[in-house]
């Protein structure tokens, strides 16, 4: 105990001479058009002392206040140490058929003298949704989460989720004088509270790396590194940015994806620039760019970058190192950010590809980590990083801007990262609680899911036999990584490895927009045109219901949305039977299929005070099937059935029976169908802590390896 605070001391000083050592002020980027708030680096510097001389001066006080404290909790706890491996998206299926062809001997030792389960993911089966549910023990009802995206009913306009960012415009009052601050507003939507929060009051230690639904970090007794729903630079979940020579093509300008700059080559050079954040000037949005200055040498396939003052040289087909780019907002002010580019081609046509902006952590403009200091502790002892919530860019190989083996090597650049993270934490946190959660696992069989199915419509025009093990391998991987974690944990020691989905093919998307159009239940303006995003020709004035996101259907209430036209009551619940009897009779007749396996309403699949935010219907797709990628933006087309051609070919926002995750643990489970729900009042059990009575989950039934001599394989 007295050496991890006075370790903690350490750290305090070590951030101190961090600053010190920062040749540039710190600030905070609040978004698009919301300007920025400039923080000193005097104020962080002369704050950072005031806590180190704090910290110091009240160690003998705090270490007796703490060991009373813990000694309460300490002689009810089963275990010293809890280890939760979060593996995003793994699925049972196909880790048993893996297991079964003896290619996971550290998943199948672990089954064999644990446990090996299905976990019962929720309902809807999308990642934001269920890792919040594994974090608060609570369903969607009373945490908040619903999907990626909701909808602002006083707009129909599509808000995230899970954060906001906005800014607080102030003045400040100092003497006679009166500055204007524009004050960064981080605000975490998600409800309720997570399970490392309440081990936290009783002094439990926790380390929370990389669990989706963190952004911003919550202040708790531990560290915490923010994952997905983590914005870049530019406030979006990323922007990847492609730079060509190429004339004539489908310019990609899409905000939400990726942008396409075009070059103009001159003697083999070029200039252009680099966009990152706007910020407020003269009341008007303006981006901030650094300028790019490049140099072609075809002989050696090698472009040289002139980036601001720096010059970097990129080889063809070579990702570069993680590259700072500081964008300055004035004379001595910079906001950071670092990407990576790659050189696709030279010839015929010179094409860059940069990833989307991450948050410098070194230098970060948003509150990435609890502490604050925590991420520029780990890139100044690790090196730079991702700081990006959806990291691996799915966005960039969906549009053809990299190819597989680019995406691959870009993800598994990014695993290596996060597993030196992971081993760190696993070798200095003896005691308390560990969770760490690897999205490679999720973001690999998105996009080469269609290697599975032959008769993939994703398939076509593309590459059906050089990745065609990638997954295979991916699975391979992480029971290597299995295989290193177990020699750590011993029979003091809780260790579960969990996933809060599975995967199936993605092949056919369903337009719930079209077809609620063609049903007479969402109304076009007089004359509009379709295929406009965010309902941009949607009359709802005669609009009964309309689809967002991934999830489902909401009515258009009165009273809850802007222009709402559904009675609230018998009205709305004689429209939901109708549309859920309608939909769940639906054919697909070109494929001879029913795509929908059941709709469920949302008060009777969920309880809680915010049951009325979520979508009124949710869909429960079969095995093929998902929303299309036209609904889930609001846009209306005369097909209702969409072969989905995208690289992105794999999918869990189906019917939530068909994508259970996976549960291991070293400890004996007796039960058959535990819920993601039911780790977090199971991890404050171990710990001897009540369960809430708010928790929805159970506790498990869980015998500590010592009392048992073989496990079971149940599934």
């Amino acid at each position: 105990m007295n050496k991890m605070l006075f370790r903690k001391s350490k750290i305090v000083l070590l951030i101190m001479l961090s600053f010190l050592l920062l040749r540039s002020n710190a600030l905070a980027y609040v978004g698009p058009g919301a300007g920025f708030a400039v923080i000193s680096s005097f104020l962080i510097l002369f704050v950072t002392f005031i806590l180190a001389f704090f910290t110091i001066l009240t160690f003998p006080l705090r270490a007796v206040i703490l060991h009373l404290k813990r000694r309460k909790v300490l002689h009810r706890s089963k275990i010293k140490r809890a280890v939760i491996l979060g593996l995003d998206g793994f699925d049972p299926a196909l880790c048993r058929l893996y297991m079964n062809e003896g290619k996971l001997p550290n998943f199948q030792k672990l089954a064999r003298t644990g446990s090996f389960r299905t976990l019962s993911t929720t309902t809807p089966p999308i990642s934001p949704v269920a890792w919040s549910s594994f974090a608060t023990g609570v369903n969607p009802g009373k945490h908040r989460i619903f999907d990626f995206l909701t909808r602002n009913p006083k707009s129909y306009l599509p808000m995230l989720s899970s954060a906001s960012i906005h800014t607080d415009n102030r003045t400040i009052k100092l003497g006679p004088w009166r500055i204007k601050s524009k004050k960064p507003i981080v605000k975490l939507l998600r409800k309720s509270t997570p399970f490392w929060t309440l081990l936290g009051e009783k002094k439990v230690f926790s380390a929370i790396l990389r669990v989706p639904i963190t952004f911003p970090p919550e202040k708790f007794y531990g560290i915490c590194l923010s994952a997905m729903c983590t914005p870049d630079l530019l406030g979006t979940q990323g922007t990847f940015a492609e730079f060509t020579t190429e004339k004539n093509q489908d310019a990609n300008n899409n905000p939400l994806s990726g942008i396409t700059i075009p070059l103009e080559l001159q003697n083999s050079k070029f200039q252009t620039h680099i966009t990152g954040p706007s910020f407020q000037k003269n009341g008007t949005n303006q981006p901030l760019i650094i300028p790019v200055e490049g140099k072609i040498d075809y002989n050696k396939k090698t472009v040289e970058l002139k980036i601001g003052k720096t010059h970097y040289l990129l080889s063809e087909g070579k990702y570069s190192a993680w590259i700072n780019l500081p964008f300055k907002s004035g004379p001595i002010k910079k906001v950071h950010g670092i990407a990576r580019f790659l050189v696709t081609q030279i010839e015929p046509h010179l094409t860059i590809y940069m990833t989307p902006i991450n948050i410098d952590p070194e230098k970060p403009a948003l509150p990435i980590s609890n502490p604050f200091y925590y991420a520029i502790c780990v890139a100044k002892t690790q090196g730079p990083f991702a700081t990006l919530g959806l990291a691996e860019d799915t966005k960039a190989l969906n549009e053809r801007v990299i190819n597989e083996g680019a995406f691959l090597e870009q993800a598994y650049d990014i695993y290596e990262d996060r597993k030196k993270l992971f081993f760190n934490a696993l070798t200095k946190n003896k005691k308390g609680l560990l969770v760490f959660v690897f999205d490679t696992t999720d973001r690999i069989q998105h996009m080469f899911f269609r290697y599975l199915s032959p008769d993939h419509p994703a398939n076509k025009g593309k590459d059906t036999t050089l990745y065609k093990d990638a997954i295979e391998q991916l699975y391979m991987k992480m029971d290597e990584l299995v295989g290193e974690v177990l020699p750590s944990i011993n029979d003091h020691d809780l260790l579960m490895i969990i996933s809060d989905h599975g995967f199936k093919p993605f092949k056919w998307g369903v337009n719930l927009n079209s077809w609620l159009w063609k049903e007479g239940y969402l109304t076009l303006k007089e004359g509009a045109s379709l295929g406009e995003e965010w309902f941009a020709n949607v009359d709802w004035s005669r609009t009964r219901a309309y689809a967002m996101g991934l999830a489902g259907i909401y009515i258009n209430v009165s009273g809850r949305e802007a222009i709402g036209t559904v009675e609230p009551g018998e009205a709305k619940v004689v429209l939901q039977k109708e549309i859920k009897q309608k939909l769940e009779s639906l054919r697909d007749e070109r494929q001879g299929n029913k795509p929908v396996r059941k709709v469920v309403f949302a008060d009777e699949a969920l309880h809680g005070p915010y049951v009325s935010e979520a979508p009124d219907l949710f869909v429960g797709y079969e095995e093929g099937y998902r929303v299309s990628w036209n609904s889930a933006v609001g846009k209306i087309t005369e097909e209702v059935f969409e072969d989905n051609t995208h690289s992105w070919s794999g999918d869990h926002s189906i019917d939530p029976e068909l994508v259970p995750g996976i549960f291991f643990s070293n400890w004996r489970l007796n039960g058959e169908k535990p819920s993601i729900q039911d780790i977090a009042p199971t991890i404050l059990n171990m710990f001897g802590l009540e369960k809430p009575s708010y928790q929805d989950g159970n506790i498990m039934d869980l015998v500590c390896p010592a009392h048992h001599e073989t496990g079971d394989n149940k599934s």
